[in-house]
C-alpha cells in the first residue's frame, strides 16, 4: 500500500523474468550474476512447459546498481539464448494492476 511518505519513492526490489528453451546452467548463470552484483534472491519460481523454461524471480537490489545490473543480465540473456527482463517492482505492480 502506497502512503505519502512512500508515494514516488523507488523500491529497491525488482521483478524478474527468464523464458526460453529449457537447457542446464540457465538458473545458475542468472543466480550467479544477482549474487557477483550483490542482488539478493527474495523469492523464486521456476517451471518448464512442454521444453520451454519460465522463472520469475524478486530480487532485492539495495546493494546492487539496477541499470549495470540490468545491461549484464541483456548479455547473459544472449549468451544463454534466452529472453531475460527486469522491471522495478513498483513498475511491474502498477502494469499488472487489477
Amino acid at each position: 500500500m502506497t502512503t505519502p511518505e512512500t508515494e514516488g519513492a523507488l523500491s529497491n526490489k525488482a521483478i524478474i523474468t527468464v523464458l526460453g528453451g529449457d537447457r542446464p546452467g540457465i538458473v545458475a548463470a542468472v543466480a550467479g550474476a544477482l549474487s557477483e552484483r550483490e542482488a539478493n534472491i527474495l523469492d523464486i519460481s521456476q517451471t518448464i512447459l512442454q521444453g520451454i523454461f519460465t522463472m520469475t524471480m524478486l530480487v532485492d537490489l539495495a546493494k546492487a546498481d539496477f541499470s549495470e545490473l540490468k545491461s549484464h543480465l541483456d548479455e547473459l540473456a544472449q549468451s544463454l539464448g534466452v529472453q531475460i527482463l527486469m522491471q522495478r517492482e513498483e513498475v511491474f505492480r502498477y502494469m499488472y494492476r487489477l
